[in-house]
């Protein structure tokens, strides 16, 4: 099958804009269904924000279980990034998950967007998908305005993976893949160490 892309790849192993979260296909129908079920009512119901305060940094048993892997990648970021990133960490918290979901979530961020928040970008646009997780309107993940949001795109991401029977113990590319749906699954292992870095540096408790 044949996906429309937002980007291309410059060069071998460059990272390039992921399907949308949930094609057409039989399987991913079935997909859409697990992962897109409650969020009609919105990621936020029954999640009551709590005070947060500075902690100690979670441990590297927390963030990566099995270690540092190879091939890891480095992204500089700018100031609406790190605010970006900032806003993932604190939103899996207000979800009282554990440090590795904000992980998962950040280098699956940092693979899509490089945590940028994008709109719509007319022509340049991967079908309909917006925000920082480049979830889509027409999947039944939220409307354009929520799907922009930092807070809500990232709990609505989290919504997917705990969806996602054994997410805990499972390689942070296949967890986050079983969210994304993506043509190149394999790519968002190459964050794991920055998402890490990420988390480490935002967490608060």
């Amino acid at each position: 099958m044949k996906f429309a892309r937002r980007f291309l790849p410059a060069i071998a192993g460059t990272p390039s804009r992921f399907l949308p979260a949930i094609a057409s296909s039989p399987r991913r129908a079935a997909v859409s269904a697990t992962l897109i079920a409650g969020l009609a009512a919105g990621p936020l119901a029954g999640t009551a924000a709590p005070s947060l305060s500075p902690a100690a940094a979670p441990s590297q048993a927390q963030t990566m279980p099995d270690g540092v892997p190879g091939g890891q990648s480095y992204a500089a970021l700018d100031g609406a990034q790190r605010d970006n990133a900032k806003a993932i960490v604190k939103a899996t918290q207000e979800l009282k998950l554990p440090p590795r979901a904000a992980v998962i979530a950040v280098a699956t961020s940092l693979q899509e967007t490089k945590l940028n928040n994008y709109g719509d970008l007319g022509t340049a646009n991967d079908h309909d998908s917006l925000g920082l997780f480049q979830q889509r309107p027409s999947a039944g993940w939220g409307t354009p305005d929520q799907l922009t949001d930092p807070d809500y795109a990232t709990k609505a991401f989290l919504k997917g993976l705990t969806n996602v029977d054994g997410w805990q113990s499972m390689p942070l590319t296949d967890a986050a893949q079983a969210v994304q749906v993506s043509a190149f699954g394999d790519r968002y292992a190459q964050w794991e160490k920055q998402a890490a870095d990420i988390v480490q540096a935002d967490y608060r408790g």
